[in-house]
């Protein structure tokens, strides 16, 4: 039995979370829970001194459970990478974004790398969560960490834990949802396996950080082709005049062979509009073109663009053009009930709204202010928002909005979330 292990068992190990995001917040807390004392590590001096003042700034956590663990002196947080040399365990849990050429961004996993490197020391357990390409751990962070001479697997260890967070999600939350956990060697896969079981309720060994790595594309990619499928039917619908949302609704009675997905927008959040784009990026390296997956990402991506027609031609109904007319976006963030406009389809409508002279508004509960590249506004209560629009706009369909009001209130909706199921009028124009 190893030293690590030992400590494992005892809950004696220290850890220590880099990043303290919507991924890495809610973990250190499942791990203070469990019993480890943990040290959380961000450059954000703000969420250093929530944490430390007890508060979150997480929906899915509630202040009551960080200010507990930090009352029990089994949570820290701090700027101070040098810490680092004094933990047991280290989780990496920083963001994977895209550049604008969709390439992969290491950048942050890298920073998150060198300062690991520079305090590594041997019997450590690394493992990273934030989401990347297969081969990222052993091409990249592997050699990173070996640079000073200590070998992965034999004097410290390595390994990969896809994080599978779903931000709103009553139903699933860190612990519940099950780990995937992938080692450089055996030793490792094991010690990270049982470091999770003592907080998360399933763990799932495989054979490799590649496969570990592998799963968490899988996954995405499985939702994003089949949003793209559902987003060419729902345009393909509109001209043949169907109802998109009645015929998925009816093909959901089929009780196999058939899962339901919903059209929208477009796609938001750090995972789904971004994950494929790393498997086809890697794929590439290999010599093989994702012709299916490049084209979902780019029938998604083409939705913002089929909404702000379908604007205009609800504003035509009433001889309006975009130009001109005030529209009013309800929910500005990427999913429901959350806080998070990171790729937001919502922003590139206003964009595109806003180019063609749109006045444009919104009201999102989740999000009092927008700042997205030459946009500034900030939110208007909803009980204002039909003052002077020509048209409502259901984007993100928060559970907090009147939706019966809606066509009552303003002179023309266009709904993308079929939030107004069930509701007739003759100003309601649905995706």
């Amino acid at each position: 039995m190893t030293t690590l292990q030992q400590k494992i068992e005892s809950r004696t190990a220290r850890v220590g979370v880099i990043g303290l995001g919507y991924v890495g917040l809610p973990l250190a807390v499942e791990f203070a829970r469990a019993g480890f004392d943990v040290t959380g590590f961000d450059v954000d001096e703000g969420k250093v001194a929530a944490i430390r003042a007890g508060r979150s700034y997480i929906g899915d956590v509630p202040d009551g459970d960080v200010a507990a663990e930090v009352g029990a002196g089994r949570l820290h947080a701090t700027t101070d990478m040098g810490e680092l040399a004094s933990m047991d365990i280290i989780d990496i849990c920083v963001p994977t974004p895209l550049r604008k050429t969709r390439d992969p961004d290491l950048s942050y996993v890298i920073q998150a790398v060198e300062a690991v490197k520079r305090h590594l020391r041997p019997g450590q357990l690394v493992v990273l969560e934030s989401t990347t390409y297969p081969g990222t751990t052993d091409e990249v962070v592997q050699p990173a960490l070996e640079e000073g001479g200590l070998r992965a697997g034999e004097d410290f260890h390595l390994a990969f834990s896809p994080e599978r967070v779903d931000p709103g999600n009553p139903r699933f939350n860190t612990r519940s949802i099950p780990k995937v956990v992938g080692g450089v060697n055996a030793t490792s896969t094991r010690l990270a396996a049982a470091f999770y079981a003592t907080s998360i309720d399933a763990v799932v060994p495989v054979s490799s950080t590649r496969v570990a790595e592998m799963v968490k594309l899988l996954e995405n990619t499985f939702r994003a082709v089949n949003i793209g499928l559902v987003n060419e039917i729902a345009l393909m619908s509109h001209r043949m005049n169907l109802d998109v949302w009645e015929v998925i609704d009816a093909a959901g009675t089929k009780p196999f062979g058939f899962m339901p997905f919903y059209p929208g927008p477009g796609l938001g959040g750090h995972c789904i509009p971004i994950d494929p784009y790393y498997l086809s990026w890697k794929a590439r390296q290999s010599g093989f073109e994702c012709r299916f997956i490049e084209l979902a990402g780019q029938i998604n991506g083409s939705m913002p663009g089929f909404v702000a027609e379908r604007v205009g031609e609800a504003l035509n109904t009433v001889k309006k053009a975009i130009n001109g007319s005030r529209v009013h976006v309800f929910g500005v963030a990427y999913k429901r009930d959350v806080g998070d406009v990171r790729e937001s389809p919502a922003l590139d409508l206003i964009e595109l709204l806003d180019r063609r002279g749109a006045v444009m508004s919104y009201t999102d509960p989740f999000v009092p202010r927008l700042q997205h590249v030459h946009i500034d506004l900030e939110s208007i209560p909803e009980d204002r928002a039909h003052e002077g629009a020509d048209i409502a706009v259901v984007c993100t369909n928060h559970t907090a909005f009147d939706y019966p009001a809606m066509p009552r209130r303003f002179p023309l909706v266009l709904d993308t979330r079929n939030a107004l199921k069930g509701i007739t009028a003759p100003n309601i124009h649905r995706l």
